[in-house]
């Protein structure tokens, strides 16, 4: 299986500095990174590793999740990710993730409520992206649309 590589280059102090994170596997991207805009409610133009946390997670879900859906006998039309990544100060010191929710709804057929929340919750034990995430509180609201 691939590695895949990101690189940030990075100027100056936390607080005063600021840096850009690069795609380099895919060269898709080069984004900007900030730690006040990172800590600020608004992002201003630049990315966080919550966001891209967010990204990881909710691609690679929507992922297992259409191969659990057609595991149990379904077939996925479409699925919607949606997931919100929190930074928290941390009583330790510094900062930490304190919880990841995932928000799918989806339109299948051959499953119904029941089914689409257990494939969802199998998908969430089993996404790769989750298993990292171990130690973080990951909720899950599921739902056909």
């Amino acid at each position: 299986m691939p590695t895949r590589t990101s690189r940030t280059a990075w100027n100056g102090t936390l607080m005063e500095g600021g840096g850009q994170v690069e795609l380099s596997s895919s060269g898709v991207g080069t984004y900007d990174v900030s730690f006040p805009k990172r800590a600020a409610d608004e992002a201003g133009g630049t990315t966080s590793p919550e966001e891209l946390i967010a990204a990881a997670h909710s691609s690679c879900f929507a992922m297992q999740l259409s191969a659990v859906i057609a595991e149990a006998g379904g077939t996925p039309i479409s699925l919607e990710v949606t997931d919100d990544v929190t930074l928290v100060p941390d009583p330790a010191g510094g900062f930490r993730i304190s919880e990841v929710k995932v928000r799918v709804r989806g339109e299948v057929e051959g499953l119904d409520e029941a089914g689409f929340a257990a494939a969802a919750e199998t998908a969430k034990a089993t996404c790769p992206v989750s298993k990292a995430l171990t130690g973080t509180t990951i909720t899950l609201d599921a739902a056909l649309a």
